[in-house]
């Protein structure tokens, strides 16, 4: 139970805007609001005006359990231009004074098209605890498939092909992503559908605004104009019914992720930027 809890909540911070298990769901939590605004984008295609070769974050991942938190390990978040497409990755791994309770080697690497910002190729290659796992997906959108190459480590792996719905993104692809919307017109309450495709399966989500909040305290880094979002979360091991996790992203030209905080079933999860480098604009949402 203890191996669950922890693979999940790392995911947390390696994902940023969504959480993914690796057992079945029970149900997802949504807005009781009907009616809410649904912010229109084009799923298929995204111009990129927020990131650029270079940008590299690095966020801390703290876990509290029995009101002490404890400062569990980090991830690193890098761009780099191949030329037609942008290799993302994303790093985790757990501080040594924290492997004596649990370890943590996380690899994600996905190839993105640059005219449409849709995965090519995403891959996980991960170690937690005695949990190991490595996954190739080679996305298809002429026959709408993802053909997923899976099992304990590269060498035993073994392709299953699975329909997707067109326009699929992955884990990562979506953050960047999604950092191109254009959150200055949203109305407070509207949400953002999305689906990722992720073992095995297609997980549609939906992303609420909550509007911006300024002077939210970062730490270490001060005060910040920022956008408050809070995503549906998957109700099971991890979370309860009544669990809301929240994300705070940067009020600039930028819009990165500053902070997450969520409940979990035992305890709680923060996420917090602890170093950033080749923005490609200034960052100029940090208010003092």
């Amino acid at each position: 139970m203890k191996d669950a809890l922890i693979n999940r909540w790392f995911l947390l911070g390696v994902g940023l805007l969504f959480l993914t298990a690796h057992r079945p769901i029970d149900t997802v939590v949504t807005d009781s609001t009907a009616t809410a605004e649904q912010i229109s984008y084009e799923p298929c295609r995204m111009e990129n005006n927020t990131f650029e070769d270079g940008e590299e974050i690095v966020y801390k991942l703290y876990y509290n359990w029995n009101f002490v938190w404890l400062a569990a390990g980090e991830v690193t978040f890098k761009v780099k231009d191949l030329g037609n497409k942008y290799h993302l990755s994303a790093h985790g791994r757990t501080y040594k004074s924290y492997e004596w309770f649990f370890t943590v080697r996380d690899y994600y690497d996905t190839y993105i098209d640059k005219e449409t910002l849709l995965p090519y190729i995403s891959i996980r290659n991960v170690r937690e605890g005695g949990y190991r796992l490595y996954d190739a997906v080679t996305f298809d959108p002429n026959r709408n498939v993802a053909i997923s190459n899976r099992g304990k480590s590269r060498e035993v792996a073994k392709p299953t092909e699975y329909s997707v719905d067109n326009c699929m993104h992955d884990i990562l692809s979506i953050i960047y992503y999604t950092r191109n919307i254009d959150f200055n017109h949203l109305n407070e309450g509207a949400q953002l559908p999305i689906k990722i495709f992720m073992d095995k399966e297609t997980w549609p989500l939906k992303v609420k605004y909550k509007g911006k909040e300024s002077g939210k305290k970062i730490k270490g880094h001060g005060k910040f104009r920022t956008h408050r979002f809070t995503p549906e979360v998957i109700v099971g091991d991890v979370f309860k019914e009544d669990s809301q996790m929240s994300v705070w992203v940067s009020d600039d030209q930028n819009k990165i992720p500053l902070l997450i905080e969520s409940p979990v079933s035992v305890g709680s999860v923060k996420v917090v930027l602890k170093s950033y480098k080749g923005l490609k604009y200034d960052f100029d949402a940090q208010i003092d």
